[in-house]
């Protein structure tokens, strides 16, 4: 008979004492079930403990997440929150640094539990961190010059406790004082700063300036751009992650008064960051994110991507503006543009000032404005009071005209020598163009919190709106004689640009040649030829047929998948032993045994060269014996890293194999494809399924070949949608053949 769903059984250990099997009714308040451990060992006081989840996040268990313990589960007996606040409220302001250090750094991370950290800050916690950090350069000055690593580990694991205990949301970040501020800035400002050190005091100013307009204005005047760049031209991919996403907060609360800047300020290094539009325009800044950034041989994380994904949004959305005003037609400064643009495209053309009928010269302006193909010939400047593209798309048109003179010329006299149905309308394509391109760059919107998709060429040029409009323009005139396209093909004609463009920024181009030499590459002709192999594997793949028969065949891809995986495991890999303090030159290596029933592993003075023999491999693990495979941030040999500290790409290669009830066999992976390997070769071992990326690649792989390769038969041959139907039984069956 089933064990009742409200009866949990688990294992709790208390240090010194052996680990006690018992079984905890979820219906039973907490404090009973903790009296019933205390008694169990003999303890008093049961009101001053406490149960922790037994793993790295030492979660403290309470009524709220009672329900998430499990079967199995291991719980610690520990101190109450309340009384490891209190201990840990004493412990960091010891006389004593080492005694301080060990505190600071169990605050750290015992502030990652919500638990926890109501209770230190109803001690007043928060003060007492900020207090320190205040007054704590001055305090250890003569300190810091002895022991420099000591204090920026104090300092580290202080600012570290402070941002964990923020990031609960319990205490609002408009109760801190200009002193904290700038003394969080003066870490920012200095040099040669602790990297720990400066990467918390990034995230502090981040998270002030995201969370309270008033902390806006404060750090804004406290930070420099010139202050930034230096932590922009570093080596450290986090340090530089953290920099621009201050410099994306600072923009995203900017007021929009402060947004739009006057071009003609002097000095850029020290412009307070509230100047946001003109430090972002700056060739110095952009030209350092780009040399220093993308392209430094490092690979960019997803963090990253996402920071400067998010800066390339706000620097488009600048163009909102623009983009959201209306032309007014009787705006003489605004229809000096048209006349620019006329003057420009016809100069050779023009009539003297002083020559002519009022009513000839309104004739000729009508011709010309023809001539451009904006669609109200006698005044072109209702065009632009469509919202959007507004005025932005004026704005394109004239940079086209004035950088790009000659194309901008050829373009213009080109259509206007065809004949009218046939001609691409300058004035009309540029208005419809940059309205699509607004689309796809989603000019207005907000950045989206997951997103990663960012382009390397908009931070190749200062005006790279404007130069990608110069481009895209040329291919729409490219295209539309391409498909000999007439007024009535308009649409058709936008509707190709449009994936043209998409299917060419798809390929993250590095640079607007790059883009424009991927353009060239998909003509129309081009385009047909993608749309039509599009739409036969469509067709081909989607019919009820073809996925009955995928699903057939994915269980033999799938067995095949399996099958490798265990032949590598039993080949063996060597690994290497990693240190919490430095990577060593020490390995080991594990394999499977033929019969797929025992791990064999051992150390090695060396890197092998080939595969290393069972026999002198001196461990081993039966198979059976394995319990779970563990990954990521929640293996124990990650746990034991610290809180500052995590190397990211080792994280992602981490995993155990959990055997017995708390024994683990850890493992980091040389690269990605061996973790892969070796997660999915011992999921399959343990009967579950293998969900690496590799795996799914592989899949997809090998079944599309397979698919491919048992239709090839079948090649230009129409697959019915429903089998053929069963013919009628026949009258009689006198036509069988009687063998006897």
């Amino acid at each position: 008979m089933p064990p009742p769903a409200d009866i949990v059984k688990v294992a709790i250990e208390w240090p010194g004492a052996f680990p006690k099997l018992m079984e905890i009714d979820q219906k039973k308040p907490l404090s009973a079930i903790i009296k019933e451990v205390c008694e169990g060992w003999s303890l008093g006081n049961h009101e001053t403990f406490a149960l922790q989840i037994a793993d790295a996040t030492n979660f403290y268990i309470t009524e709220k997440n009672r329900n998430d313990i499990k079967n199995g589960s291991i719980l610690r007996l520990t101190t109450s929150p309340y009384q490891t606040a209190l201990q840990l409220h004493e412990r960091i302001q010891s006389s004593s640094m080492d005694a301080k250090l060990e505190a600071l750094k169990d605050l750290a991370n015992a502030s990652r539990d919500i638990t926890f950290a109501q209770e230190f800050i109803n001690l007043d916690g928060i003060s007492l961190l900020t207090q320190m950090v205040e007054s704590g350069t001055e305090r250890y000055q003569k300190l810091q010059k002895i022991m420099k690593p000591c204090f920026g580990d104090l300092l580290s694991f202080t600012l570290t406790a402070f941002v964990e205990l923020m990031d609960h949301g319990i205490v609002s970040w408009d109760t801190f004082s200009v002193a904290f501020i700038k003394k969080i800035a003066s870490y920012v400002n200095k040099t040669a700063m602790d990297t720990a050190v400066l990467q918390r005091s990034l995230a502090i100013l981040e998270s002030m300036v995201l969370n309270s307009q008033d902390l806006y204005h404060k750090v804004a005047q406290e930070i420099t751009i010139g202050q930034l760049i230096p932590h922009l031209q570093g080596t450290d991919q986090d340090i530089q992650t953290y920099t621009i996403a201050v410099i994306n907060a600072l923009f995203l609360k900017a007021p929009e008064e402060k947004r739009q800047f006057d071009e003609n300020i002097v000095d850029i290094l020290n412009c307070p960051l509230t100047e946001m539009a003109h430090i972002l325009a700056q060739k110095q800044l952009r030209s350092i994110i780009l040399t220093n950034v993308i392209r430094s041989p490092t690979p960019i994380n997803d963090e990253m991507a996402h920071q400067l994904y998010v800066l390339q949004v706000l620097n488009f959305n600048l163009l909102e503006d623009r983009m959201m005003t209306k032309m007014d037609p009787q705006d003489q400064a605004q229809r000096d543009i048209i006349f620019e643009l006329r003057r420009i495209a016809f100069d050779v053309e023009c009539e003297p000032n002083n020559g002519g009928s009022i009513e000839k010269r309104k004739s000729m302006y009508t011709r010309d404005y023809k001539k451009l193909g904006f669609i109200n010939h006698v005044n072109p400047a209702v065009d632009f009071t469509q919202i959007p593209p507004g005025m932005l798309a004026l704005d394109n048109m004239l940079y086209f005209a004035k950088h790009h003179q000659d194309a901008y010329i050829r373009i213009v006299l080109e259509n206007s020598s065809r004949e009218d149905k046939h001609e691409c309308p300058f004035g009309r394509s540029s208005i419809e163009l940059t309205k699509m391109l607004c689309e796809i760059l989603k000019v207005g919107e907000l950045p989206s919190e997951n997103c990663h998709d960012f382009h390397p060429m908009f931070f190749t040029h200062d005006r790279s709106f404007e130069e990608f409009f110069c481009i895209c323009i040329q291919l729409l005139n490219k295209t539309w004689k391409e498909m000999r396209a007439t007024s009535e093909d308009f649409n058709k004609v936008m509707q190709v640009v449009r994936e043209q463009i998409m299917r060419a920024l798809s390929l993250k181009p590095n640079s607007l040649d790059q883009f424009k030499s991927r353009l060239q590459n998909l003509s129309y002709t081009e385009i047909l030829k993608i749309r039509q192999s599009e739409r036969m594997n469509q067709e081909d793949f989607q019919s009820r047929p073809i996925l009955e028969l995928r699903e057939k065949i994915q269980p033999e891809i799938m067995e095949l998948i399996k099958q490798q995986r265990l032949n590598r495991l039993c080949e063996g890999t060597c690994f290497r032993k990693i240190s919490s303090r430095r990577r060593q030159d020490k390995f080991w290596y594990c394999r499977l045994s033929p019969n797929h029933k025992v791990l064999h592993y051992g150390d090695l003075e060396e890197s092998p060269q080939g595969e290393v023999p069972h026999d002198s491999l001196q461990d081993k693990l039966p198979v059976a014996d394995i319990k779970a495979v563990i990954t990521g941030k929640d293996c124990p040999h990650m746990k034991e890293k610290g809180a500052l500290k995590q190397n990211k790409e080792v994280l992602e290669l981490a995993f155990s194999v959990l055997y017995e009830s708390d024994e683990y066999l850890n493992f980091i992976a040389p690269d990605k494809h061996e973790y892969c390997v070796w997660t999915d070769g011992l999921n399959a071992l343990l009967g579950k399924e293998m969900t690496s990326d590799y795996t799914k690649t592989d899949m997809d792989t090998l079944l599309s070949m397979e698919m491919k390769l048992r239709l090839l038969d079948l090649e230009n041959i129409q697959i019915p949608e429903a089998p053929p139907p069963i013919p009628k039984e026949p009258s009689n069956y006198d036509f069988v053949y009687d063998c006897n």
